[in-house]
């Protein structure tokens, strides 16, 4: 039965060998990329040397991580960390879904095209000119906002030397850069909802508020559910870049991550095992999150990844 299993697979193969020819570069690229680095994993649970090797290293078991949970950053990153990212999730989460509400709503082409041509456009821009963009535009001598404050007759801020205003700085600069283009996939999941559940809705006296409840919501729920459980799944994932541009000595406390602390002791201070710990930590609980959201999403809705 396995040898039949085994020919049929091998004879569709054949047939169908340009399909795996084009899937080939994506596979490779998975396989180099992000499947062969994970050997490198080990040298979190031993004393890495370079003239050892990975191999050659003595291990050292979970001394790493004990060392990471009783050091005195650890309460302070991790916090920081898990409160960027619920922000991030609650505020950043929904917009799209209410841009691309709103967009598939408007009847002019016109207007809906411009609208989108302006909201697409700062996901093109580099991390490093947006946060030279957030800094001028903050700047306590020449920034637009503390511009507008003095015109209020209030005294400038500056808001990149206040710990307390890094949090919703980050966000809500996220949130100006990706809502336009995150909305993209929920307008063409709106675009795939029948017509005729519209008409038939216009029909009955449906106003548009109750169609867009009852009909495009629905819709569009189970693409919702998968990119809610895709951003769970990366949660801890706080963006390396901005966090390093914007962060400085005096907002530290508030900016510090868990990606840029692995940066500050892997390759500034040359401890390549207990940043692979501290990398790891977090990489596992990713794991558990992405695994435990597509549980409770699959039995609340039955729509899961997996």
């Amino acid at each position: 039965m396995k040898q039949l299993a085994k020919s049929k697979f091998w004879h569709k193969a054949l047939r169908n060998w340009q399909l795996y020819l084009m899937f080939l570069p994506v596979f490779l690229y998975f396989l180099i990329f992000h499947y062969f680095p994970m050997y490198g994993i080990q040298i979190a649970f031993k004393e890495f040397s370079g003239a050892l090797g990975i191999w050659g290293s003595p291990w050292v078991g979970f001394v790493h991580f004990e060392r990471f949970f009783n050091s005195n950053n650890f309460g302070e990153v991790l916090w920081n960390t898990i409160t960027i990212s619920l922000y991030s999730l609650v505020v950043s989460f929904p917009c799209p879904i209410l841009l691309a509400l709103m967009l598939n709503e408007v009847k002019s082409r016109f207007f809906k095209k411009t609208v989108q041509t302006i909201t697409y456009a700062p996901y093109f821009i580099s991390v490093v000119v947006l946060a030279g963009m957030i800094i001028l535009f903050l700047s306590p001598q020449s920034g637009i906002f503390n511009m507008m404050r003095e015109a209020l007759g209030m005294e400038p801020i500056n808001y990149m030397y206040e710990g307390k205003y890094f949090k919703t700085i980050y966000v809500l600069s996220g949130v100006w850069q990706s809502t336009g283009w995150g909305s993209i996939i929920y307008l063409s999941a709106l675009a795939g909802i029948d017509p005729a559940l519209h008409e038939a809705a216009v029909i009955d006296g449906a106003s548009r508020l109750k169609r867009i409840w009852h009909i495009n919501l629905p819709g569009i729920l189970p693409t919702v559910c998968i990119m809610l459980i895709m951003n769970c799944g990366s949660l801890m994932n706080v963006g390396f870049e901005k966090v390093f541009l914007l962060m400085n000595d005096i907002n530290r406390s508030s900016a510090e991550v868990i990606s840029t602390y692995v940066y500050k002791v892997g390759l500034q201070q040359s401890q390549y095992s207990f940043s692979t710990a501290i990398g790891l930590f977090n990489s596992v609980i990713n794991f558990i999150l992405l695994i435990s959201v597509n549980a409770i999403v699959r039995k609340l809705d039955q729509t899961s990844l997996f």
